[in-house]
């Protein structure tokens, strides 16, 4: 069975990501991408699925586990009867390719070693050959080929398992290397494990060193943008939602999705970001990215994409794997890639607007996709839509959308009338009154006196706690104290924000049966609007309790099960590092002087 997900670490080198259980073993491996088939899958079934491990042979416990300060370079240190061995856990950067580097250090004492390596093709569907050449071991089946080099002999015997046992003594040093090559290319050549090693220390060193923020969270922050980094498929730009598949959203459960793609809504808020910490650059990269990928039509733009901006991501279900603790079905690909989402044309032009703001170069073809993007949006935000949470019941009006359709019409007129850029900025401001009117009209229960989910519904929406951060009310507008009032009243457990009502009846909305963990991005949006209500020491120790949900190495899930206390949901998730990012600026802002709403630097 696999480990608790908050027992695992997270290792990428930004074109994929491996999982590193507290135990050694290597239990989710995409190779040579993040949405790659794993040939270690042993997170979402069993050890025959594929996994790699590497601990002391007999009897020994954790003793500690940390990344080196400001990196991804990951350190695990196991204590056995003879002695103390270090395991150092890397995902090169600047290696010729893709790679996982392993190497076992000994601390104190004489440490007897095991390793074991389970290679899996395809999901743990497909057992390759595995011939030894010498130290090297070659594993090949159809289109994967993985060579494992190493310092000491694996024994392949009569099993497909190969299985290597030695010892290392205080101050020596054993070697393992595992590299992806494609099938017909020439074997990799020897690397230099501790030139990479220290290489790859470096590089996310350097980075980390230009965050910009400088607040009492700054370790919390740090964190979570090398998080958000490691996510980034840095060949392309495209950003992931997060590194795994079908962890899911309540244990047993069948809210199991793939969130390896990459997501217009998230991509954007992860590069606000990373912006407003300081990372000019990521905002360049995504923008050709963006581009390149909703090249066309601006009504054939997806809500999501591969990360070379694919459009078909068909949703197929591997009943060969048991899920995560049983949750089954696994899925890879994702069906919510056809849905139609009102709020991203929103998102893509707040990042756009942000970009200009920060000072990023213009670029002509991007004002273009625009004024594109403005056209199809004057003419369809009256439609219903799939909403924010990929709703797979009927369409409807989600009142989340079409407050970001106002945030899209805001920021174009900030475009006009703040960059000097041209458009017909009178029609825009009529239309976002418009729609803020209709909003207004429609989407606000004035007996409870909040904002509902959807036109003349009576449920509650967490991501309406985002209208005031994108400007469309002053969080201290009555209206939006009663939403909050109403989110913390109906939404909460343990103090913690539920997505939305769920219930029996909300199965005729998302198409599912009800049952989910706590939404932490959702919490750290309540936090949020505390602070800008000037409600500063609640939303501070609602902060406080979400950084305790981290694990030890400071990462989060999707969401968290306040029963069994257990994180769920895919794993890192970025959406949940975005928001303790932005949250954590918030609160600084707010110790520097008056707190000031989010939205009035967005909007200039």
């Amino acid at each position: 069975m696999a480990l608790p997900i908050e027992d695992y670490a997270f290792l990428g080198d930004m074109q994929t990501s491996a999982l590193i259980g507290a135990d050694g073993s290597v239990d989710w491996l995409c190779l040579p991408r993040f949405d790659s088939r794993a040939c270690f899958a042993a997170l979402l079934g069993d050890e025959g699925n594929g996994r790699w491990t590497m601990a002391p042979a007999g009897e020994h416990r954790l003793s500690a586990r940390r990344y080196r300060s400001d990196s991804l370079v990951l350190e695990t240190e196991f204590r056995a009867a003879d002695g103390v061995a270090r395991v150092v856990d890397c995902m090169p950067i600047g290696a010729h390719r893709t790679c996982l580097i392993r190497r076992v250090e000994g601390v104190e004492g004489r440490v007897r070693m095991r390793s074991e390596a389970v290679l899996r093709f395809d999901y743990g569907s497909i057992v390759p050959w595995v011939r030894r050449e010498g130290l090297r071991l070659h594993a090949i089946a159809g289109p994967d080929s993985c060579y494992l080099d190493s310092d000491v002999e694996f024994d392949v015997g009569a099993t497909d398992s190969p299985v290597a046992e030695f010892t290392v003594a205080a101050g020596e040093s054993v070697d393992f290397v595992l590299t992806w090559t494609p099938p017909r290319d020439p074997p990799p050549e020897p690397v230099n494990v501790e030139t990479l090693i220290d290489h790859t220390d470096h590089v996310w060193r350097e980075w980390a060193s230009r965050c910009a923020y400088e607040g009492e969270y700054r370790d919390a922050v740090v964190r979570s943008l090398i998080t958000l980094k490691a996510l980034t498929h840095s060949p392309g730009g495209g950003i992931i939602a997060a590194a795994t598949t079908s962890l899911p959203e309540q244990l047993g459960g069948v809210r199991n999705w793939d969130y390896r793609h990459c997501w217009i809504r998230d991509a954007t808020l992860t590069l606000l970001t990373l912006l407003e910490s300081g990372y000019t650059q990521a905002a360049v990269n995504w923008r050709e990215w963006l581009l390149r990928a909703v090249a066309g039509e601006p009504s054939q733009m997806r809500i999501m994409y591969g990360i070379e901006g694919e459009r078909r991501l068909p949703e197929l279900e591997l009943g060969w794997l048991s899920g995560y603790e049983g949750s089954s079905p696994v899925r890879i690909g994702n069906e919510a890639a056809q849905q139609w989402q009102l709020d991203v044309y929103g998102e893509v032009m707040d990042a756009f607007h942000q970009a200009r703001v920060h000072g990023i170069p213009p670029e002509e073809s991007a004002w273009e996709l625009q004024r594109h993007l403005m056209d199809f949006l004057e003419s369809h935000w009256r439609e219903p839509d799939n909403g924010i949470w990929e709703m797979r019941g009927p369409r409807r009006h989600f009142t989340h959308s079409k407050i970001m359709a106002w945030t899209a019409v805001d920021r174009a007129i900030s475009a006009v009338d703040r960059f000097g850029l041209e458009g017909p900025a009178d029609e825009w401001r009529r239309l976002r009154r418009d729609i803020f009117q209709d909003v207004c009209a429609n989407g606000y229960d004035t007996e409870r006196r909040t904002f509902t989910q959807y036109y003349g519904s009576s449920s509650l929406d967490a991501a309406l706690l985002m209208a005031s951060t994108v400007g469309f009310l002053p969080a201290t507008d009555e209206r939006m104290r009663g939403t909050v009032a109403a989110v913390q009243r109906e939404l909460c457990r343990d103090g913690l924000v539920q997505r939305y009502s769920m219930d029996e009846t909300s199965r005729k909305v998302d198409a599912l049966p009800p049952g989910e963990g706590v939404f932490l991005p959702c919490t750290f949006w309540l936090v949020d609007n505390l602070v800008m209500q000037g409600r500063v020491d609640e939303g501070r120790g609602i902060f406080e309790h979400l950084l305790s949900l981290r694990n030890d190495l400071g990462l989060l899930s999707e969401e968290y099960d306040p029963d069994t206390r257990r994180l769920v949901g895919n794993f890192p998730q970025a959406l949940s590092h975005i928001a303790l990012v932005n949250t954590a600026f918030e609160l600084e802002r707010d110790r520097r002087g008056p707190a000031q709403r989010r939205a009035e630097s967005r909007n200039g």
